[in-house]
């Protein structure tokens, strides 16, 4: 299972499946947000953070500018790299990817997460069925394709002629140009009442949920970034390395490792149990897991 499992079950280590290579198109980057190079406090250690997760001590990175999608990538869009390509993903080859109990349309398999049993392995859930047999994303085209692995993440973002952002990127963006703030908009998560990102709203897990939201819901940041606090959790290109005072000369973490950094939340975050949808917030998954919140966004050198 993945770091924490009430983020995002992992799978157990097993067999590689079929992959299809796909050749990028290698066309000069369009629509991107250019993000300025410079300086910026990385980090948090706010009370309500999670040091075990690694999110401090703060400190200071230096990144040349960048580009970097507004949006995360949607259904829409991944059905025309699927359709160009013919790529499969690895919750299409393997069979079957984690959905959230709740939506599970049928199909449920003996892959139960202890740890947080609303999820569920769901034979057949992938992103062209989201929550299992029957399921469709017909009405979802502009909402974030999800059940991707960061292994078809990656694969996407090379098609595309881009990258997946470094942990660093990610987080220089997602501020939107304020420092040490909580949120991408501020200190306040719902200011003057005003609902700011897709979260839990109710009692978890037992409230309904409308689970993903259209990418480019909510007001965006000072950057221009859109749902960079919950909606879905963001693929970066980065491994998991659980203590930044490890590595505090190195804004991309570790090296190598068995499980890629993600951020942002998801709309299954509630601060009962997870607040990561704080702007420092972090966790990982392993490269081949998929689930039904967790998608990406992608980046590019200037």
């Amino acid at each position: 299972m993945s770091v924490e499992a009430c983020c995002g079950p992992g799978r157990d280590a097993g067999a590689v499946p079929y992959r299809i290579e796909v050749t990028p198109r290698r066309e000069a980057p369009r629509g991107m947000v250019r993000i300025p190079g410079g300086t910026f406090l990385m980090g948090g250690d706010d009370p309500g953070g999670r040091p075990e997760d690694g999110e401090g001590p703060v400190r200071e990175v230096r990144l040349d500018p960048f580009l970097i999608d507004p949006a995360c990538v949607t259904n829409a869009q991944f059905a025309t790299f699927a359709k160009e390509t013919g790529y499969v993903t690895e919750a299409e080859a393997i069979g079957w990817s984690f959905v959230f109990r709740q939506f599970a349309t049928g199909g449920i398999m003996d892959a139960s997460v202890p740890q947080a049993p609303w999820w569920a392995g769901v034979e057949g859930a992938c992103w062209r069925a989201p929550e299992g047999p029957g399921s469709t994303v017909g009405n979802r085209q502009n909402h974030p394709v999800v059940h991707v692995s960061w292994n078809d993440a990656h694969a996407y973002a090379n098609w595309a002629g881009k990258r997946l952002p470094t942990e660093a990127e990610w987080e220089r963006a997602a501020r939107g140009g304020l420092e040490r703030a909580t949120y991408p908009w501020g200190d306040e998560l719902a200011p003057k009442g005003r609902q700011r990102c897709n979260i839990w709203q109710g009692a978890f897990p037992s409230a309904p949920s409308k689970g993903t939201m259209p990418v480019k819901s909510f007001q965006p940041n000072g950057y221009g970034l859109y749902n960079v606090s919950g909606n879905v959790w963001e693929w970066t290109g980065d491994w998991w390395g659980t203590s930044w005072a490890e590595t505090a000369d190195n804004p991309t973490g570790p090296a190598e490792g068995t499980a890629k950094v993600i951020r942002g939340g998801s709309y299954m975050c509630h601060d009962s149990y997870c607040n990561r949808y704080r702007v420092a917030a972090r966790t990982s998954n392993t490269p081949d897991s998929s689930t039904g919140h967790t998608g990406f966004r992608c980046a590019a050198i200037l």
